[in-house]
């Protein structure tokens, strides 16, 4: 059994990772954060790792917000994660157990229980094993049989699935990142994060053996029986499952609603969380929080290390976290030298704001130089516009045409858009034309150049 760890990632000091021990010998990990007066046991879907989690920007958020009005209890599944390791798949049956195991260790009454994804299912069933310790339940991006059939509209998309399994055996993060947070793909330092999660969650079975095992749960006679609410959650674009799905579960439920969240992919950090942390609280506690947006000019800059994946292998993920550690030193003194804020990081990758696109450039810059004492080369994308601003986190499509430049820059490359060149005219900044492109996800033609 590993041992727990509380350590800090971002400025956020993470709660402690702890142990209990199921009836059969094996030790569940799991962590308690937040402040709320609602107990909510949460299960994350096939990959899981309690710590690395808190990392991901958007995963943090979502913990944040939950935590605001509920105890969050987190658990990695047996064999995942920090979790014991095993030697064969878990059963179903074992999995469902591990929730009332959690819960009597943390002496949690009547908590809400949710799962994600595949975890959504054993959510379910251990709702309907205990219901009368159960108040509500929350199943996001959930089919209770995965298997497609001609009679109902459950299942999802065997292609996708198969893929995504394929992807995981050979490590295949693009064609992952394709499926399960596409609109992520881009996002500086997101690619490295999410390697480093995959490879950390399985503790002794290959996760696409856990996916194919997944194809044979069936819980659709189950549902009649779940007679508590249900908050059942689905992204209207689904790249694996269709919204039909969650239509179908709902009816198939006593008392469910459905919420739409927009966006794509499968994960739950595969897009903007807030909709989900918003329409989860309003379910729990009745009460829907206030807008907490705010639309304001802002110049974006984005950061991350250029082929990080080589280097991450060639150094070990001890000496590599090591890197980052004096990486991220490094470009937050560049960041308040020029007046910039940090609104996050994920792996390697930075993304901050700053009221002068000049400075934006400057900092860049000086941080390309510092990190090269390191023999660490960066990519830099800025770009000036209209963002949105909610509880620290910037969003809107200024951050996403940010983004799109900063990948299409090179090693010690720092890419602007035309608006930056427009704005900084009379700065002394000179500039190389590296001609028109479009930007996936966003509309027209636009000019991008390198910074001389």
């Amino acid at each position: 059994m590993a041992s727990g760890t509380t350590g800090e990632t971002a400025h956020v000091t993470l709660p402690e990772t702890q142990y209990t021990l199921a009836p059969d010998g094996v030790h569940i990990a799991y962590q308690v954060s937040g402040s709320g007066d609602i107990d909510l046991l949460l299960m994350h879907g096939t990959v899981s790792h309690l710590e690395i989690a808190w990392e991901d920007p958007k995963l943090r958020r979502l913990y944040e917000r939950l935590g605001e009005f509920s105890r969050l209890i987190r658990f990695d599944r047996r064999g995942m994660g920090m979790s014991d390791p095993l030697d064969r798949l878990p059963t179903f049956d074992e999995q469902v157990g591990d929730f009332l195991t959690v819960m009597d260790e943390v002496q949690a009454e009547r908590p809400a229980v949710m799962g994600t994804t595949d975890a959504g299912m054993l959510a379910l069933a251990f709702v309907a094993e205990h219901i009368d310790r159960v108040s509500a339940a929350v199943a996001f991006e959930t089919a209770p049989r995965l298997v497609p059939s001609e009679d109902d509209d459950f299942g999802v998309d065997p292609e996708m699935l198969a893929r995504m399994a394929n992807a995981s055996v050979v490590i295949d993060i693009d064609t992952h990142i394709g499926i399960v947070a596409p609109a992520r793909r881009d996002e500086p330092g997101f690619r490295s994060w999410f390697r480093r999660y995959n490879r950390s969650a399985s503790s002794g079975i290959r996760i696409d053996e856990f996916i194919r095992e997944n194809t044979h749960w069936d819980i659709r006679e189950l549902l009649p029986s779940i007679d508590v609410p249900v908050l059942v959650m689905n992204r209207s674009q689904n790249t694996i499952l269709p919204m039909r799905n969650a239509h179908a579960l709902v009816a198939a439920l006593p008392n469910a609603r459905l919420a739409e969240i927009d966006g794509t992919g499968t994960a739950i950090f595969a897009d903007d969380v807030e909709d989900i942390a918003d329409e989860i609280e309003a379910f729990l506690t009745g009460t829907r929080p206030p807008p907490r947006r705010d639309r304001v000019l802002a110049t974006v800059l984005f950061t991350d290390v250029v082929d990080s994946t080589r280097l991450a292998a060639e150094l070990g993920d001890q000496r590599w976290r090591e890197m980052l550690e004096r990486h991220h030193r490094l470009l937050r003194a560049e960041l308040d030298r020029f007046g910039g804020h940090e609104v996050h990081t994920a792996g390697d990758g930075f993304l901050a704001t700053f009221d002068s696109p000049r400075h934006a450039i400057l900092c860049a810059r000086a941080a390309a130089a510092a990190l090269g004492s390191l023999g660490l080369e960066i990519r830099a994308g800025v770009h000036t516009g209209e963002v949105e601003r909610s509880d620290g986190d910037v969003q809107g499509l200024a951050v996403h045409i940010g983004a799109r430049i900063s990948a299409m820059a090179g090693a010690g490359q720092v890419f602007v858009s035309s608006t930056v060149t427009e704005l900084v005219v009379g700065s002394g900044l000179e500039f190389l034309d590296r001609g028109e492109h479009e930007l996936k996800g966003v509309p027209g033609q636009w000019h991008v150049y390198e910074v001389a």
